[in-house]
């Protein structure tokens, strides 16, 4: 990997507030560096986990702790007008309710001491096709499904590159049970997850053996009240906390929390799982800040290598963050502003110019 032109690429992707291409980028630099070296540096290899953490290394180390967290999650950025490939295809997006075109990106970041640092990121490629059962139509799926690439991000942060955690967080879409044992056994660490009300659970060891299991929305539960539970095919106890919130829209939501450290109190899981929510932000950010998806790319080695910029874009923005005590969208703002001020002052020059002719 070419450093100096993925800082360079990086660097224009944070100043950019519009598509990003690298004719841009060569109209930008002077035509220093050259639109063709830009399309050979996006082209030449796939950029994955592996260099992410070659890059960030350094800073996770100076800010891990045994209390650190690591939270993974999808997000699906629509590209309706890019052609369709094994990256850039339809994804359920379960916050609208349908299919999307787009690429699915599933995300680990690791928050420590304020800092929230990308560790891994899996694009989620369908390289297969398939008959649909219910339709008998061919779809396209991938190789893996999204849980199996979240048990190798947590094995790769953990096992493989020694990241010091205490937590996993993670939403209800990976909450299943071979996840929670994974997490459990194989890494020797522990989770806070949402599950789904329909999920069975045994209030007791003896009504677990007697499979004596309900329904979680069915049991009444006093909002911040600890539970013990058993979930069914679940080989250890859990904390079951309930919590009532509301949405945007004025609704009420309810979400069930459940610990696998059985030593706590409901406050502190709730205060835990509330640090779920910075990969929101950082979702938001990659979209609104380093140009996720404003780049016209073609092939799907370059849209990942555009993707994998992003994030690492993002990366350098959560540097200056710590130095600078600005946000994300401040810095961005900073930024915006002295390219306006650049702006009115050449526009001003050429007014002047203008009327010095006439």
């Amino acid at each position: 990997m070419n450093l100096r032109l993925l800082d360079l690429y990086s660097d224009y992707l944070i100043a950019s507030t519009s598509k990003t291409t690298a004719t841009g980028l060569e109209k930008a630099t002077g035509g220093s560096i050259s639109h063709d070296k830009i399309t050979s540096f996006l082209s030449e290899e796939d950029f994955t986990s592996k260099h992410l953490w070659r890059l960030i290394k350094s800073s996770v180390r100076r800010v891990e702790m045994d209390e650190g967290i690591i939270i993974i999650d999808d997000t699906i950025e629509a590209k309706p007008y890019t052609d369709e490939n094994e990256l850039i295809t339809w994804h359920y997006d379960h916050t609208q309710g349908r299919k999307v075109k787009g690429v699915n990106i599933l995300n680990a970041l690791y928050y420590s001491q304020g800092m929230l640092l990308p560790i891994g990121f899996q694009p989620i490629r369908k390289t297969e096709t398939v008959i649909d059962k219910k339709t008998g139509k061919a779809k396209k799926k991938a190789s893996k499904t999204k849980n199996e690439y979240f048990r190798e991000l947590l094995a790769v942060a953990i096992l493989k590159n020694l990241i010091k955690c205490r937590w996993v967080l993670a939403d209800v879409w990976y909450s299943g049970n071979d996840n929670m044992e994974y997490i459990k056994f194989e890494l020797q660490k522990d989770f806070i997850m949402p599950i789904k009300s329909n999920r069975l659970v045994a209030l007791s060891e003896t009504e677990k053996h007697q499979g004596q299991f309900q329904r979680v929305e069915e049991i009444e539960i006093p909002e911040h009240t600890l539970l013990k539970v058993y979930l069914k095919d679940l080989p250890f106890p859990l904390l079951l906390v309930k919590r009532i919130f509301k949405n945007e829209d004025g609704s009420i939501g309810v979400l069930y929390l459940v610990c696998s450290d059985t030593t706590l109190e409901a406050e502190t899981i709730c205060e835990v799982y509330q640090k779920r929510w910075h990969i929101e932000q950082f979702h938001k950010s990659i979209k609104s800040n380093t140009g996720l998806a404003s780049s016209p790319t073609k092939t799907v080695r370059t849209q990942n290598n555009h993707f994998f910029s992003s994030i690492y874009a993002y990366f350098k923005l959560e540097l200056l963050k710590s130095k600078t005590r600005l946000n994300h969208f401040a810095l961005k703002a900073r930024l915006y502003l002295q390219a306006l001020k650049a702006s009115l002052a050449e526009l001003q020059n050429l007014q002047n110019l203008t009327i010095a002719v006439t």
